[in-house]
């Protein structure tokens, strides 16, 4: 019983506390931030890379008396990755709108590869040219789509930590998946946030809005938890999923958010680093 308070605690800080915090910056930095988020993204990518490649799918490969691990790790992975696509291709038509500055032969998607062309583009979602009401109903479906996308994250925590339930403390991998994802919520509160507080809500209010919409990471935690420590093969199933679905993260959000804002050559440099730190944490 003492481990699933455990879990929930550490889960509660990667969740709550990482879109928290970032409800917090967003209070007081704006534009000058974008380099440095842009660098903590990709240094987050590169470590969630090297703990799934090198750490979850490697326990899960190797997970003695089941058969045909392979196939159902593949299976597992390809399932996590779709899930977790098919909620953040819902919450970006609920939450992604263009500006009105788009013409005819803009391109009609607000990460497409083509709008890295429009060097001001960004800037211009940034300021929002839209009224004050409709940016206070952005965030605030914001701050739900943010919620619901929370749960297969807090299932990546709970998978890591259930292959040594008796020892959460000492599961490192465990706790730097939740550190990651903690480091991940960052901007995904300021996301919450600035839109909230730009739509007239008080800056405490905001913050605090923001933060309960990590709190379904905790559910996703004790959900991974409990199906990991099923049996060997529920394990598999939990490890390979909560791989997919960090995958999709790593290449369907971080990454590309990464270079959007802020198009150099260093952001792939702090994801190589952060991949080696990965290793380093996983073998050390």
């Amino acid at each position: 019983m003492g481990s699933i308070w455990l879990l929930i605690g550490i889960t509660a800080i990667a969740g709550v506390g990482g879109t928290g915090l970032g409800g917090g910056v967003s209070c007081l930095f704006r534009r000058d931030s974008n380099k440095t988020v842009s660098l903590l993204l990709s240094f987050a990518a590169g470590v969630m890379t090297s703990v799934v490649c090198f750490d979850l799918l490697s326990e899960a490969l190797h997970t003695e008396g089941i058969k045909g691990t392979l196939w159902l790790v593949l299976c597992g992975v390809v399932a996590g990755f779709v899930i977790v696509a098919l909620l953040n291709a819902l919450i970006d038509r609920t939450t992604n709108h263009e500006v009105s500055h788009i013409d005819e032969n803009h391109p009609r998607t607000a990460d497409s590869p083509e709008e890295l062309t429009h060097a001001n583009h960004l800037q211009e979602h940034i300021e929002g040219r839209q009224p004050r009401s409709g940016l206070f109903l952005a965030g605030l479906v914001m701050a739900a789509a943010i919620a619901l996308h929370n749960v297969p994250e807090g299932m990546v925590i709970g998978a890591s930590f259930a292959r040594s339930a008796d020892e959460i403390l000492s599961n490192r991998s465990g706790l730097v998946m939740a550190a990651v994802i903690g480091l991940h919520n960052i901007p995904e509160g300021m996301a919450v946030a600035v839109p909230l507080i730009s739509g007239g809500m008080s800056r405490w209010r905001s913050v605090a809005i923001t933060a309960l919409s990590g709190a379904p990471t905790i559910l996703g935690a004790v959900l991974g938890f409990f199906i990991g420590a099923i049996s060997p093969t529920a394990m598999v199933v939990s490890l390979s999923f909560a791989s997919g679905a960090m995958l999709y993260v790593v290449f369907g959000e971080l990454l590309p958010e990464s270079i959007l804002m802020w198009k150099s050559k260093l952001p792939a440099a702090l994801a190589i680093l952060g991949m080696l730190t990965g290793l380093l944490i996983i073998y050390l």
